[in-house]
């Protein structure tokens, strides 16, 4: 069935045009061997608009759903360089990979691809691994899980190449070039001059049999060229629709191995892709231009190629380009602040669609039954990292409610404060589970990271603060009189009774006994004796935190300081 057999009529028609084509397509997994009429609906699918005038338009999601959920055997894989640390491009291209594996019941493969060996950074694989571990995405198969496709490092499959490059040079699709660097730079060179896109001019191409046996005979260096073909295909991408690059016009034939005798990328990915069965490749929209040219290389092997989705990119709030100098777009970044993996999770998709409600807080599971490639859009991700925060501090909540999750933000916590504070305060180490829990409590939702627990506004939940004579009577000349009252009114309170509402009213009683001071300044000196800061919680929430037995300790050693420092003056005036 093509297009041309179709009445062109509205949506209705449309739609229905293609759940025929949905329901009666031999829909099987897209190899050599099985050939499908998946792309031919997609073809068709795509051609709806992604948007209509009320949002998204339903005819295409509806579609594109039902479509997608029709593949089986899906298999996808995230192939990370092992050059660096793990950004949140390649962590949202592991995470949707892995959506939609889990979406159809497949299978999520982790490839490494460390054919360039100028680039190898040492420990990048493990803590690739280590990341995707953290966020959850656990590959179905891989270089450390294993495999009946492995093995699953290219730099092991080397001989792989070496005997499929060996098959396109005797099927006439690439040839072996013996230009020197030299030559090549001055090719850059004379292209600059021009002003034109450097590109090779595939001399090579022209060398007959003889004169290459010859040269390989007497070790002349090389590498081996694809020959790219004139007027390249159209092909269907699942996210940006018909595409087409004609990469003959602009390019000259690329490499596919090099002099070292390890493959580029174009080629190693086309052969893993399919002797690991891949169905379905979700990467980056920066390798859209160069599908053409793998399309190419499918078809020279006599292939069919599995479908395409390229992810549009992620930038700035402001449309502008994410930066390795920002420090912060590495996935490790996060981990070390404290951030949790759902809530990085969360960020990341928060701005690149692929779910019908992008703004609730999804745990993955959420994620993994909710995504939908047919969603997914093409124009930029914008991060905002406002939302970062809110998604960090919901999904706390959510840890912070369960048993077990109490359980380790307690110990996350304890081992914050021992390396910040170390021995500092008194009996520190052994700070009773039901002390931080209650910190916890009353904090829940006012920070961010635990790690905000233990910065200077909240140093004295840890211990006991440093305050001054001088500082306390600048705030009234009536400290000492004012904190008796308060200490004798909090000594009759019972325990049920010293709540943040029960503490409240007896402050405002005090503040009544004592009308020479403002309610607003005595919280600001009980505040400054209980923290050692003039900001922050309220003081009754305080109170509550620390407990009343601490309470009255801190309003004893202020009184204490304050007697001492009468007797000082008394002594100094008999003098």
């Amino acid at each position: 069935m093509t297009e041309s057999c179709l009445p062109r009529f509205n949506d209705v028609t449309r739609v229905s045009q293609l759940y025929f084509l949905i329901q009666c397509a031999p829909f099987v997994r897209c190899n050599a061997r099985k050939v499908n009429c998946f792309s031919e609906t997609m073809r068709l699918l795509l051609k709806i608009p992604l948007h209509s005038s009320l949002g998204p338009h339903p005819v295409r999601q509806i579609c594109c759903s039902r479509a997608l959920q029709s593949c089986s055997d899906v298999r996808v894989r995230f192939a990370p360089s092992p050059t660096g640390m793990l950004h949140l491009g390649g962590l949202r291209t592991a995470l949707y990979n892995f959506l939609f594996a889990k979406a159809h019941n497949g299978s999520f493969v982790l490839r490494i691809e460390d054919t360039d060996r100028t680039r190898l950074v040492p420990g990048s694989e493990e803590s690739l691994e280590e990341m995707l571990r953290w966020a959850g995405l656990q590959p179905d198969e891989g270089p450390t899980k294993g495999g009946k496709y492995g093995p699953y490092r290219q730099s092991e499959r080397v001989h792989i190449y070496k005997e499929k490059t060996q098959e396109l040079i005797e099927r006439g699709a690439a040839y072996h070039c013996f230009c020197t660097p030299h030559r090549l730079e001055l090719l850059r060179k004379e292209a600059a001059r021009r002003k034109e896109v450097p590109r090779y001019d595939n001399r090579c191409r022209q060398l007959s049999q003889q004169e290459c046996r010859r040269r390989l005979e007497d070790g002349v260096p090389h590498v081996v060229r694809f020959k790219l073909e004139d007027n390249a295909k159209p092909f269907t991408d699942l996210v940006f629709g018909v595409t087409r690059h004609d990469v003959a016009s602009v390019e000259g034939d690329p490499v596919i191995l090099k002099g070292d005798g390890f493959p580029t990328y174009h080629l190693a990915n086309v052969v893993d892709d399919h002797l690991m069965e891949i169905s379905h490749v979700l990467r980056g929209q920066e390798w859209l231009i160069s599908t053409g040219k793998h399309l190419m290389l499918y078809q020279a092997f006599g292939w069919t190629p599995p479908q395409f989705a390229h992810l549009p990119l992620l930038v700035n709030k402001d449309g502008t380009k994410l930066s390795k100098r920002q420090g912060d777009i590495f996935a490790n970044h996060f981990r070390e602040k404290g951030y949790l993996p759902q809530a990085v999770l969360n960020f990341i998709t928060f701005c690149g669609a692929g779910f019908h409600d992008n703004k609730k807080v999804k745990t993955l599971e959420d994620m993994v039954a909710e995504f939908s490639l047919a969603r997914v859009v093409e124009h930029p991700a914008r991060l905002d990292w406002d939302r970062l925060q809110e998604f960090q501090r919901e999904h706390l909540a959510r840890l912070f409610g369960t048993h077990s999750g109490q359980t380790q933000i307690v110990q996350n916590l304890r081992e914050l404060l021992v390396q910040q504070y170390g021995e500092r305060f008194s009996g520190f180490s052994v700070l009773p589970d039901e002390y931080i829990l209650k910190v916890l409590e009353m904090r829940m939702g006012h920070f961010t990271l635990l790690s905000d627990l233990v910065s200077a506004d909240f140093q004295y939940l840890w211990g006991q603060p440093n305050i001054t004579v001088q500082k306390l009577v600048m705030i009234t000349s009536h400290a000492s009189p004012v904190l008796r009252t308060v200490h004798e009114a909090l000594q009759d309170m019972s325990t049920d009774q010293f709540t943040t509402e029960g503490l409240g009213s007896k402050l405002r009683y005090v503040s009544k006994t004592h009308q020479a001071v403002k309610y607003s300044t005595l919280m600001k000196m009980l505040r400054f004796v209980l923290s050692g800061r003039q900001v922050g919680p309220s003081v009754a929430e305080m109170m509550t935190t620390l407990g009343q037995t601490e309470t009255l300790k801190r309003l004893n050693n202020a009184l204490s300081l304050l007697d001492s420092h009468s007797k000082t003056k008394d002594t100094e005036r008999r003098l």
